[in-house]
């Protein structure tokens, strides 16, 4: 879990507009942010299998949302994936 401050400023960064906190944008990019912690903590505690079947549910549910903006938004996409550092 993100602390409420990373949280937020993870929001401001890559939100549309000013009242923006769900857009697909924004939960590719808390998405991210929680996998990186969470990979973090993998790699200490390795034989922690139920943190690793939630980081592979996260990785599913962020690559359904690139999936998604991907067919709708190709430009946004391609914005995103270049300011997250994502492979694609």
């Amino acid at each position: 879990m993100l602390k409420t401050d990373k949280k937020s400023k993870t929001i401001k960064e890559h939100q549309i507009h000013d009242k923006d906190t769900g857009s697909s944008d924004v939960q590719i990019a808390i998405l991210s942010k929680e996998i990186d912690e969470l990979a973090k903590h993998l790699k200490k505690h390795y034989k922690d299998n139920h943190s690793r079947r939630g980081l592979l549910g996260m990785v599913a549910k962020r690559r359904k949302l690139l999936d998604y903006l991907m067919n709708n938004d190709e430009k946004r996409y391609k914005k995103v994936i270049k300011k997250l550092g994502l492979k694609k």
